[in-house]
């Protein structure tokens, strides 16, 4: 066998040719083998589908998708399939000669570009690109919701997002940022001047510095095209002087919610007014800030258009808040001259120090740090969550730390506390499911939770006496307070810091107080997870954390952290 194999060589050493020509061939051969595979292996078409005559989409139908792609989107037999035929040849028709045979995964990269192509061309139809548009964070070209990604952003993302909300339009700028509106508000510009990737999809173009990539969303119907749900605030009295309070009147004769909601959105106000056969649009403001609600009796005059709605009276006005976002307080910069204090952020982790930051960043319109770098935060916005915490540009640092040399290190802290069995839950969430996310139920059933209760509970109580103990100047804010009365407790906390900030600014805030980083809420488990061991450990510790509190002549804890 050996020597058998030593000629073999032997021959093709002395006849390079012949080993070449063999090798072409080889290669040859399989490659004819394999696409025959290909070919032979895809699924017949049935009687039915190959004849139009016998049951066959009209024209102008859409056709779903066979095999592994499972886009979940359909494919027209218009001039789409006569392209791609024409791309890539006559063995794309069906059996009856038409250009309707459905697409196989054939597998390979060509698969992957026909799949990415189709995907393509159905994003093309549910939105059509309008043009790159000049914006300004004083006066945003598109005024509905937004978010931030800086790690994930694309096109189709973006337009999902405002399309699910009912937006006419969605842009993108800075690579990373999405905005949504009802009507663009800005001068077209260059489109060189639109030149940014998306941070999530090399080779699509999302906006530039200040410059918005605006698509038009094609919704399904023109009728059902909605403003999404807009939030009650409630009943309240009409405003000394109504026109420069709420500056839009329209007379309504068939007044409804959705008609009053609909023009205060197409207006571009956050607020709508409704006063019987009158609706007013505006913004918070002094003249009319919200703070003192009314007895909803005095509002309940039914809508003329609406059977069980209110729509308030001439005297008392229903009050919705829209889609529409309120701008005078977006802007957001890191601080023109470095810092000479470094003031804390200080809780535990869980006590909402994400959702205090978002409103503090609004309040001010500065930046706020971390003594740590969470790539996620900065992700979504937080800009400052990058910065050395010692850089001094931030108007605030986030911490969880609690020992002596740490909180020394802060010439003042906000110390955030909240209700311990609340914020062990949303630490547990946090932990095991992000920052807006939730942990699954198998955690909560397994070890975790309890190892996790024993391990958290006494810092919860040890992370407030530390800062109580060791910091220099503490400003204690409850959660609790926060939620309730959140335009003074967020005063108090501004003040700490050292910004002079307009009233109508905080309104704006409480207006948009939730962002994208506030947890929609507790999911509701199916039993309590903390067993009557468990309560009587945190309920000494309440206990200890109360009298530390009013031993320093300052509030106590509110009284829903206990009894349990």
């Amino acid at each position: 066998m050996a020597k058998l194999w030593f000629k073999f060589q032997r021959y093709f050493r002395r006849k390079p040719v012949r080993f070449f020509t063999f090798l072409v061939l080889y290669l040859t051969a399989g490659s004819l083998v394999f696409l025959h595979s290909g070919f032979v292996g895809q699924p017949a078409v049935s009687q039915n589908q190959a004849n139009p005559a016998a049951g066959a989409p009209a024209e102008g139908a859409e056709l779903p998708f066979l095999g592994d792609l499972n886009l979940g989107r359909a494919f027209r037999d218009t001039g789409e399939t006569s392209s791609i035929a024409r791309r890539y040849g006559p063995w794309f028709k069906g059996k009856d000669g038409n250009e309707r045979a459905k697409l196989v995964d054939y597998g390979g990269a060509w698969s992957r570009a026909l799949k990415g192509r189709v995907i393509r061309e159905k994003e093309e139809e549910r939105a059509k690109y309008i043009g790159c548009y000049l914006d300004d964070t004083q006066s945003r070209a598109l005024r509905g919701v937004s978010f931030f990604d800086y790690k994930k952003m694309t096109i189709f993302r973006c337009q999902d997002n405002c399309a699910e909300r009912g937006y006419l339009y969605a842009g993108l700028e800075f690579g990373a940022e999405c905005y949504c509106g009802h009507k663009i508000q800005a001068t077209n510009v260059s489109e060189a001047e639109c030149d940014m990737d998306c941070k999530g999809e090399r080779g699509s173009v999302c906006g530039g510095a200040n410059r918005l990539s605006v698509y038009r969303l094609q919704l399904a119907q023109e009728s059902a095209r909605r403003y999404g749900s807009a939030v009650f605030r409630g009943c309240f009295r009409r405003p000394d002087n109504l026109s420069l309070a709420l500056p839009v009147t329209a007379a309504m004769p068939n007044m409804s919610v959705d008609k009053c909601v609909d023009l205060c959105t197409e207006k571009e106000y956050p607020l709508a007014a409704l006063a019987g056969t009158a609706c007013h649009c505006g913004f918070p403001t002094t003249r009319f800030p919200l703070h003192e609600r009314e007895d909803e009796q005095l509002c309940a005059q039914k809508c003329s258009a609406e059977e069980f709605e209110s729509c308030g009276t001439p005297s008392y006005f229903i009050v919705y808040q829209t889609q529409v976002q309120d701008n005078r307080c977006m802007d957001r910069r890191f601080l023109p001259a470095k810092s000479k204090q470094l003031i804390a952020l200080a809780s535990f982790p869980g006590a909402g120090n994400t959702w205090a930051r978002h409103l503090i960043e609004l309040a001010t319109g500065f930046y706020t740090g971390s003594y740590y770098f969470d790539g996620s935060l900065y992700n979504k916005g937080f800009k400052g969550e990058r910065d050395h915490w010692r850089s001094g540009r931030t108007i605030c640092i986030k911490t969880h730390e609690s020992g002596q040399k740490e909180i020394e290190a802060f010439d003042a802290a906000i110390l955030l506390i909240r209700n311990p069995y609340k914020a062990l839950m949303a630490e547990f969430n946090r932990k095991y499911g992000g920052h807006i996310g939730f942990a699954a139920h198998a955690h909560w059933k397994g070890k975790e939770w309890p190892e996790f209760v024993r391990n958290y509970a006494p810092w919860w109580a040890t992370h407030t006496l530390d800062w109580l103990k060791f910091g220099k100047k503490v400003l204690v804010v409850h959660f609790e307070d926060l939620k309730q009365d959140l335009f003074v407790q967020l005063g108090r906390m501004v003040g700490l810091l050292g910004v002079a900030v307009r009233e109508d600014r905080l309104l704006c805030v409480e207006s948009q107080k939730d962002g994208n980083f506030k947890r929609s809420g507790l999911r509701k488990l199916e039993y309590d997870p903390y067993t009557v061991d468990m309560q009587k450990t945190i309920s000494a510790y309440i206990k200890t954390v109360d009298a530390a509190l009013k031993g320093r002549n300052l509030t106590g804890v509110p009284d829903d952290y206990y009894p349990r």
